[in-house]
């Protein structure tokens, strides 16, 4: 390499962009090698079966040159078993850390599957895909994928997550550990005791270097979450799907969460999706014979600006439910364009004429097969008998893909999550929702 451009590159980007290996390791020689890995280093691991855990520690990967630990993508696996009073990946003050194709199994111990630990100052630029999380029900604060120390953007993708006290726990409950411009996208969460998923309030966010301060969003995006089996009930049970509120002032307060394109199924006691604060809520099939679909509950001082429009809702019970907000004349509520069929009568609903309402013993006479399983329900519409107005785009220019129905159509004018075709290109079921390529 020339001399004059070596020097230039190491001024540039430093010397992390130079120096890469790749290092293929086995349960036996991973751990030492760990704390050895640089910025660009490849930590790829053998078939087997690691007991030692995986302690991402102060790993200094970086933008252009992150490091990666990944497992086979073949049919034998890389497979973490739990081990007690240690969470199996551990994570502190680490950035640009991609984690990929493990087995992550926790036999049932009281130890979380990957955890930013509380203790942490931050973590952040982490990517978790392809993972499968095993075994982390022995009570319901036994969670797969937590974080607990300032986190920003995560991308937490293509996960399978089965038999977990919750399935992903993001912040924390006071409110001091902001969870922040996270992509979560195309991961299935069954079986757990309390939440699919959870992402906590937040208090005003602390002043850390290369923490996010202009306006973020957190997008959430064609995952299926299901509490049809194991969920905890009574005074116990947890939502699927539940998002606090962002900072009531100062950074982050204008942040959004983005929901679309999920399949949120079974809730026996608590509703499917539970919100406050700034969410744009669209494009999502929800479906729940044993209870209520959505609950809007602000729990604080920051007034709500919520979105719910092109959704397809199917409900036993109450279909979206609006408690009384603490800042009324400053919560903004826009429902519109969905598509509902309630076992009560609509709430929230009710506040706009622009959905279509019927009663949830009528789903049969609209929708083509609503009351099949997973695999074979099939929630379009056979015709609409009234045609939906059309949305103020206006409203709608900051909210990506809003106009791509949850079958990867695209349409600007309907009632619903689908574009009234007769068979999906995905039935709904259980399983990681494929990539839909736009028509």
């Amino acid at each position: 390499m020339n001399f004059r451009l070596l020097s230039f590159l190491l001024l540039f980007y430093g010397t992390s962009v130079i120096a890469s290996n790749t290092y293929l390791e086995d349960p036996d020689s991973y751990y030492a090698r760990l704390k050895q890995l640089q910025p660009g280093d490849h930590l790829q691991l053998k078939p087997g079966i690691y007991r030692k855990g995986l302690p991402i520690h102060h790993l200094p990967g970086n933008r252009l040159a992150p490091i990666t630990i990944s497992g086979p993508s073949g049919q034998q696996s890389a497979i973490f078993i739990g081990r007690p009073g240690h969470n199996t990946v551990s994570i502190i003050d680490s950035s640009h850390i991609t984690i990929r194709n493990l087995v992550i199994d926790g036999i049932g111990l009281p130890v979380d599957g990957i955890k930013c630990e509380g203790h942490a100052n931050w973590a952040h630029h982490i990517t978790l895909e392809n993972l499968q999380i095993y075994g982390h029900d022995h009570n319901q604060e036994i969670v797969g994928i937590s974080t607990k120390c300032p986190a920003w953007n995560w991308i937490i993708r293509h996960n399978i997550i089965k038999n977990a006290g919750t399935g992903i726990y993001l912040g924390n409950s006071d409110g001091r550990a902001p969870f922040i411009a996270g992509l979560i996208e195309y991961n299935l969460i069954t079986h757990t005791m309390g939440y699919s998923l959870q992402i906590k309030h937040q208090l005003p966010r602390p002043s850390i270097p290369d923490i996010p301060t202009e306006k973020q969003h957190t997008i959430i995006r064609h995952n299926v979450f299901s509490k049809a089996d194991q969920s905890s009930t009574g005074k116990a049970a947890r939502p699927n799907l539940l998002v606090g509120h962002w900072p009531t002032d100062g950074n982050g307060k204008d942040d959004q969460y983005l929901i679309y394109g999920n399949f949120l199924y079974q809730n026996a006691t608590e509703s499917l999706f539970q919100g406050e604060g700034r969410i744009a809520f669209y494009n999502n099939l929800l479906v729940n014979h044993q209870g209520n679909a959505i609950r809007l509950q602000p729990r604080s001082a920051q007034s709500d600006h919520i979105s719910i429009f092109f959704n397809t809702i199917l409900t036993s019970e109450i279909d979206i439910f609006l408690a009384k907000p603490k800042n009324k004349s400053n919560s903004n509520y826009w429902i519109t364009h969905n598509a509902i069929f309630t076992g009560k009568s609509a709430t929230a609903s009710s506040l706009t004429k622009n959905n279509l309402v019927y009663d949830y013993p009528l789903a049969g006479h609209y929708l083509i097969q609503p009351y099949l399983m997973p695999g074979q329900m099939n929630l379009n519409l056979i015709s609409q008998d009234r045609m939906a107005p059309k949305l103020n785009i206006n409203h709608l220019k900051n909210h990506l893909d809003w106009n791509v129905d949850f079958d990867g159509e695209i349409s600007e004018q309907r009632f619903g999550a689908y574009t009234n075709e007769t068979k999906p290109r995905w039935y709904p079921n259980l399983e990681i929702k494929p990539v839909l390529t736009t028509k």
